[in-house]
């Protein structure tokens, strides 16, 4: 388990109030970089403690309210209620705040569960003061928590804990909870399942691997990553759990293309760096770059995260280190920013401008000097065959044997249409993905239902719209072919890509679409909000049905996703490794049927496949030594 993770301590900016009766602040301290830890004191009460790494203060947690709205920006207070003291928490990473958060809230309905220790008690015991760590949550924890709620029959916030979607929650008054906004969640599980009893469970986030532990760890230690690693080895998955777990003031989160920036809650590269299209010459990029707003993105930047980094070009990526080292005012590379990117070079390269053909990001002259590390992830977790694994593997990286045309020219004749929901077709260019939906849309009887969306700021409609995966107006009718475009219960197969098929709207307004999908379930949809970054640090938001239109998609827009069952034609392939994004989006070949099958259309670039044998050299000479070592250790031990 990596540090932060055991749910004990928190790193952060910390704030300490006393506050009057009338709600005002009296007394402020100040802590920059403070550390907020989780503990026991003799008599096995909860405590906080707030460290600034000479001194500390220590808070009993008898009664409090947990503010915890912006939790996922790494913010939120801790009130103790009979001390009217309140500590402020910010630029918290996300992730170790939310397991901190869940921890002293099941922590602490767990003590209350079992018979506090009375005052009396205390000074009888005569016991020497002491502040132990809280232990990592527990199933008995669970149980004690779970059977406190029970009997005093409280209310529940949606999707477990109010420290993870709530406004806020108090805890402490005898099972007692602050009134919370009607928005705060759409509606109580214990309202909608009333023979259910509330119960709280451990935090359920998907365990890292040991090669994207390794990576976190790297980041954590202040390396400059690339990771990279075939489709399906869990490289957003990973993106996400960084960002997550580095503070949010410092850390900008950037991908080359929107659709992307938005699934790993950041912003474009472009937003970032302020700089256009960065075709300008150097010193008037340099410009740009001072402009207000854009240069407090240069200069408060301490992590720098690009996802898609196959789609940079190399000579813009020079652009940006010689502009970070100019407007940083630094001589380090990339002005000191330490730098995590991800991508895979095998799949979508960089746009070519004219008839000359874009470098790699990696052929650039500053990527050496720049990154410190180069690993890559290989457990695939997205497909579970082996044989279709392989199959892709060959693809990637431009080997097509017999065997694997075989294959995919079998799949043409795979029957994988099922209740009603059709296979998506992939294709290589965006007006056929628009002109088949909408032909086919037009085909199918019945009214047409126009779902329009809530922008935060419609004058700002076309940024939205670059970084949105839902468009502003969605046309739906029975029997509509859609797909998900947002996990919505991974554990229901309710994700990013899932297909189904509408089966009718719910009577009235709005008329919510009913919808069947491919995984069984069948859910009414409800709009869901998408968080954009846009320039300035400004923050841009949209409102709509988590769908899309399903019966074609293009490549471009399919990467990240995982489709159940697709049909693709790779008659119209232009560029290297088009062919293989397009059939990594299948989970099992069993989904998947491949029109017009042409081996000569499965191709990888040269260039590519020199930079990743020479990666793979690296690794394995570096395994190689510490192999050597460890085996030297071993032998002067055994002397």
């Amino acid at each position: 388990m990596l540090q932060g993770e055991e749910g004990f301590q928190v790193q952060c900016s910390v704030v300490v109030e006393r506050i009057n009766s009338s709600g005002q602040a009296t007394k402020r301290e100040v802590i920059r970089k403070a550390t907020v830890l989780l503990g026991r004191n003799e008599f096995q009460e909860i405590m906080l403690r707030v460290h600034d790494g000479k001194i500390y203060q220590s808070h009993i947690l008898k009664e409090f309210q947990l503010f915890s709205r912006f939790a996922k920006d790494g913010k939120c207070t801790v009130k103790l209620l009979p001390e009217n003291i309140q500590v402020l928490i910010s630029d918290c990473p996300p992730h170790l705040l939310n397991i901190f958060l869940k921890t002293l809230s099941i922590k602490h309905q767990a003590w209350k569960a079992s018979k506090p220790i009375t005052d009396r008690e205390k000074l009888k015991a005569c016991l020497p003061r002491s502040f132990e760590t809280i232990s990592p949550l527990q199933q008995k924890d669970l149980l004690k928590a779970n059977e406190l709620r029970s009997k005093m029959n409280a209310p529940v916030s949606c999707k477990g804990l109010a420290v993870r979607n709530g406004n806020k929650t108090t805890t402490g008054l005898q099972g007692q909870q602050v009134k919370r906004p009607r928005n705060d969640c759409d509606s109580s599980p214990v309202k909608a399942h009333p023979n259910k009893k509330p119960v709280l469970s451990l935090p359920t986030a998907r365990k890292l691997n040991k090669e994207q532990a390794a990576v976190l760890s790297a980041v954590l230690s202040g390396k400059n990553v690339f990771f990279t690693g075939s489709a399906g080895t869990g490289k957003s998955f990973l993106l996400k759990r960084i960002v997550g777990s580095l503070p949010p003031k410092r850390t900008y989160a950037t991908a080359s293309t929107g659709v992307a920036a938005c699934h790993i809650g950041g912003t474009t590269l472009h937003n970032f760096a302020g700089i256009g299209s960065g075709s300008a010459p150097l010193e008037q990029c340099i410009e740009l770059a001072q402009r207000p707003g854009v240069l407090q993105h240069w200069t408060s930047c301490r992590h720098l995260i690009i996802d898609e980094i196959s789609m940079v070009e190399a000579q813009f990526f020079d652009k940006l280190e010689a502009i970070a080292r100019s407007v940083r005012r630094s001589t380090e590379p990339f002005g000191g920013i330490q730098l995590i990117m991800c991508g895979d070079f095998l799949q979508l390269p960089p746009v070519s401008r004219g008839k000359d053909k874009a470098s790699f990001c990696f052929q650039a002259k500053s990527w050496r000097k720049v990154i410190h590390l180069n690993m890559e992830l290989t457990e695939v977790r997205r497909q579970t065959d082996q044989s279709f694994i392989s199959l892709l593997q060959a693809v990637r990286v431009g080997r097509v044997t017999e065997e694997v045309t075989a294959k995919l020219l079998e799949s043409a004749y795979h029957k994988i249409e099922r209740d009603g929901i059709l296979a998506t077709r992939l294709c290589t260019h965006k007006d056929d993905v628009e002109l088949t939906n909408e032909n086919k849309l037009l085909q199918l009887p019945g009214s047409l239902r126009v779902f329009e969306a809530v922008d935060s700021d419609p004058s700002l409609v076309k940024t939205i719209d670059g970084q949105s995966p839902v468009s502003r107006l969605l046309q739906l009718k029975v029997g509509a072919q859609v797909m998900l475009t947002k996990n919505l219960d991974v554990q229901r197969g309710l994700v990013n890509g899932a297909r189904g098929v509408v089966v009718d709207f719910q009577p009235g307004k709005p008329g919510l679409p009913r919808v069947r999908f491919l995984c069984g379930a069948t859910e009414v949809l409800k709009p869901e909000r998408w968080m954009f970054k846009a320039g300035g640090g400004l923050y841009l938001s949209r409102q709509q049905l988590p769908l899309k239109l399903a019966w074609a998609i293009s490549i471009h827009k399919s990467q990240g996703m995982t489709l159940d069952c697709v049909e693709i034609s790779l008659a119209r392939v232009f560029e290297s490794g088009q062919a293989y994004v397009a059939l990594s989006r299948a989970r099992s070949l069993e989904g998947l049927r491949v029109m017009d099958f042409d081996p000569r259309v499965v191709r990888a670039d040269p260039d590519v496949l020199l930079f990743y044998r020479k990666l793979r050299k690296e690794r394995l000479l570096l395994q190689a030594s510490m192999d050597e070592f460890v085996g030297k250790s071993n032998q002067e031990n055994c002397w």
